[in-house]
């Protein structure tokens, strides 16, 4: 009984209600159990499909892929199983694209899921945006993202209307650039359940980067930008072609994101040259 005019002891904190679902994936090895026990249980329909869902995530699938869905720029981007799943470091691609003046034609290219074209389109509503892909299962992903008809299968910018031939003002690009012997390295959410064609960049990494550029000048219009991901190590070399190949490069960071891009522009930027790469960077810095 508490006595007159004093104060009422506080009531004693109240213990966490125990989550057998988060210990499950916890003991699976998911480092926010919390969170993705929260999102699972929203999108299970009923317990069984619930039950479905959390084998599948504790199996070693990515929640994106088990849920159909990854968070990227305040959307939801549908993803499907092989497809490359989104990271969070791709925004600064999504940023500097968001920078250039009044863009008519945007062409995300290696689009995977489509998530910076569908970003770009959100953001700049009078860009006409396309997509393209060499995997037929990146593309039917691509298509539940963006209009059907605006993305294309096929290899860099080949299936792209010759309209657009030096009329693109941006071309956004997250091509695949770990080091071949490097994959092995990588996570197993990646290297188990991405299709390869999404993660291998060749011996250096850089292959595909490689013919991306030199093609890309006669694509983009007189002020364009050429905007691609790379990693703290690769970017100086990501650099170095896109000057050999007429281009005015710059390399772009952030911190926060953990984010490295390399532009080019046929008008205007600066130039960073003079960094010598011999060995290819380690798994961690490429997933």
């Amino acid at each position: 009984m508490t006595p007159a005019g004093s104060t009422p002891p506080a009531d004693p904190p109240s213990r966490p209600q125990p989550d057998p679902l988060a210990d499950r994936l916890r003991a699976a090895g998911c480092v926010f159990a919390e969170e993705e026990s929260a999102l699972l249980r929203q999108a299970g329909a009923d317990a069984d499909e619930l039950e479905t869902m959390v084998r599948r995530r504790v199996a070693g699938e990515p929640l994106e892929v088990v849920l159909g869905w990854a968070a990227f720029d305040g959307l939801r981007i549908v993803v499907r199983p092989g497809v490359f799943v989104p990271r969070r470091r791709s925004l600064l691609l999504v940023e500097l694209a968001s920078r250039a003046p009044d863009p008519r034609a945007v062409v995300d290219v290696g689009c995977g899921s489509a998530a910076l074209g569908t970003a770009l389109g959100a953001r700049l509503p009078a860009a006409e945006v396309w997509a393209v892909d060499l995997d037929p299962d990146a593309v039917a992903c691509a298509r539940h993202n963006l209009p059907a008809d605006r993305v294309l299968l096929g290899d860099l910018f080949e299936p792209l209307p010759g309209r657009l031939r030096g009329r693109v003002d941006v071309v956004v690009a997250n091509m695949p650039y770990v080091p071949t012997d490097e994959i092995a390295l990588m996570p197993p959410e990646a290297r188990d359940h991405e299709h390869r064609l999404a993660l291998d960049g060749g011996a250096d990494g850089l292959d595909v980067q490689r013919r991306l550029i030199a093609a890309a000048p006669g694509w983009l219009s007189p002020d364009g930008v050429l905007l691609v991901e790379s990693s703290r190590v690769q970017a100086p070399i990501t650099a170095a072609l896109m000057t050999a190949a007429g281009l005015a490069a710059a390399i772009h960071t952030d911190e926060e994101i953990g984010g490295t891009a390399v532009s080019g522009r046929l008008r205007q930027g600066v130039a960073r040259e003079g960094v010598k790469v011999v060995h290819p960077p380690p798994a961690d810095d490429l997933l």
